[in-house]
C-alpha cells in the first residue's frame, strides 16, 4: 500500500449471532438462526440445561435476522423467510432477536476502537470506517491492536480491511472472514479485485449484476475493461463513469466523523421481483425488518422521527414514495411499522416490486421527545 491515505473498514463477524453465542456458549459450532417475531426464548430445564427452539418447528411469516457461519454453510442467510430456511436447515437452533443486547455490544466495540483510532465513521450497528492515515504506527500491528481491543471489550471477533479508500477497504474486510485482517492496495487491484464478481462492489445490486452478465461482464476485471459507450447505453453516462471508477478501485469519498442527519433510511433490493399478493408473507417480513432497523438506527444515533416514509421501485424501474407526519416524534419500531403501513396503503401494488425502503425524516433529538405508546399494527397490504 502507498504511504498516503489509509482507511480501514471494520465489520463484526456474524454480529447478532455472535452476541447470542456469548449468552449461549453451548451453541458454538452449531447452525444457529436469529429472527422471527414470535420465537420462543430458550427454556431452562430442571437440570440447568436449556431447551432451544428448532427451525423446523417455526410457523409464521418471520425472516432471518442473521445466522452463524455454520447455518450459512447450509444456505441460510439474512432476509430469507424462516419457513424456507427450515427446508434447508430443519435442525438449526432458532433464537429470538435481542436488539438491546446488540446495541450494547455495538457501543462497546466502537468505544474500544475509538480508544486507539478516534477518526470513525459510523456505518451501522456492526460496521465502521476508520481513518488511520494520521496514526504513527505500522499498518498490520495497528490493525491487530484494534482487533485485540475489540475482543477484549466484547469477547467478539471482527474482520478488518485496510486500503487507500473506503471502496477497497469494505471489499477487503470481506475477503478473509471470519476474523480476517486484509491489506489491499491499489497495486493489488488486478490480482485481488478483478477476479471477483461485480456484486462485491457496494452499490451493484442483483439487477445491475444481471444486466452486466447479459453484456458478458461477469467479473470486476471485465467491468474495468468494458467500453464506456457500452456501459453508458445501458446505465447512462453518470452511472457508467462510476462503474468504471470503482472497477479500477478508485474512490475519493471522505471519512465523515460527525454530521447531523436529515433522515435515516433502510432499503433492500430483492434477488427476484416480488408481488404483494403471491409473496405477501415474504414482503411483510422484509418490511417489518426494515422498520426495526430504522428504529434501531434512530435509537443508536439518538433521534426520533416526525415523518415516516416508504419507497417502492417496481419491476419496470419506476419508483413511488409516500410519507406520513406523526403527531409525536418516535423511535419505536411498532409505531414506525404502523405509519409505514399506512403509507403503503396509498401506493399501487399491482406490479411486482424490486426494491422496498423505509425512511424516517423530521429528526429531533431523542432526549427532547416524550416517549410514545406503541401502536397496534393494523392489517396492511403485505
Amino acid at each position: 500500500m502507498n504511504s498516503g491515505r489509509r482507511i480501514a473498514h471494520l465489520d463484526m463477524d456474524a454480529f447478532f449471532a455472535s452476541v447470542e453465542l456469548l449468552h449461549y456458549p453451548e451453541l458454538r459450532g452449531q447452525a444457529v438462526v436469529v429472527g422471527g417475531r414470535r420465537v420462543d426464548a430458550p427454556l431452562e430445564r430442571a437440570d440447568g440445561s436449556k431447551r432451544f427452539a428448532r427451525l423446523r418447528d417455526y410457523v409464521g411469516r418471520g425472516v432471518v435476522t442473521t445466522s452463524t457461519y455454520e447455518a450459512r454453510a447450509l444456505g441460510v442467510f439474512s432476509g430469507m423467510g424462516l419457513m424456507k430456511s427450515a427446508a434447508l436447515a430443519p435442525d438449526a437452533i432458532l433464537l429470538p432477536a435481542n436488539f438491546d443486547a446488540y446495541r450494547h455490544y455495538s457501543r462497546l466495540f466502537k468505544a474500544a476502537v475509538a480508544s486507539l483510532a478516534p477518526q470513525i465513521e459510523d456505518r451501522g450497528i456492526d460496521e465502521i470506517y476508520i481513518d488511520l492515515s494520521a496514526i504513527d504506527a505500522d499498518t498490520l500491528p495497528l490493525a491487530q491492536a484494534i482487533k485485540d481491543v475489540v475482543f477484549a471489550a466484547t469477547g467478539l471477533r471482527c474482520s478488518i480491511g485496510i486500503s487507500p479508500n473506503k471502496l477497497l477497504a469494505k471489499i477487503a474486510s470481506d475477503l478473509d472472514k471470519p476474523d480476517g485482517l486484509t491489506v489491499l492496495g491499489i497495486e493489488d487491484v488486478p490480482q485481488r479485485l478483478w477476479p471477483l464478481p461485480p456484486r462485491k462492489i457496494n452499490g451493484i445490486g442483483p439487477k445491475a449484476a444481471a444486466t452486466l452478465s447479459r453484456l458478458g461482464i461477469n467479473c470486476i476485471g471485465e467491468l474495468a475493461a468494458a467500453p464506456a459507450e457500452l456501459l453508458a447505453r445501458r446505465f447512462g453516462s453518470s452511472t457508467a463513469a462510476w462503474l468504471h471508477r470503482v472497477a479500477n478501485g478508485r474512490d475519493d469519498r471522505p471519512i465523515i466523523t460527525a454530521c447531523e442527519p436529515k433522515s435515516i433510511s433502510r432499503e433492500t433490493t430483492f434477488e427476484r421481483d416480488l408481488h404483494a399478493r403471491s409473496d405477501r408473507a415474504q414482503l411483510s417480513g422484509i418490511f417489518t425488518g426494515l422498520c426495526v432497523r430504522v428504529a434501531d438506527d434512530l435509537q443508536r444515533k439518538g433521534y426520533a422521527s416526525k415523518t415516516i416514509g416508504i419507497k417502492l421501485r417496481y419491476a419496470d424501474f419506476s419508483s413511488v414514495t409516500r410519507d406520513l407526519t406523526l403527531p409525536l416524534a418516535t423511535a419505536d419500531a411498532s409505531v414506525i411499522r404502523k405509519a409505514a403501513g399506512e403509507c403503503l396503503k396509498r401506493v399501487p401494488l399491482t406490479q411486482k416490486i424490486r426494491l422496498l425502503g423505509v425512511r424516517a425524516g423530521g429528526l429531533l433529538p431523542l432526549a427532547q421527545c416524550a416517549a410514545e405508546t406503541p401502536a397496534v399494527q393494523s392489517r396492511l397490504p403485505f
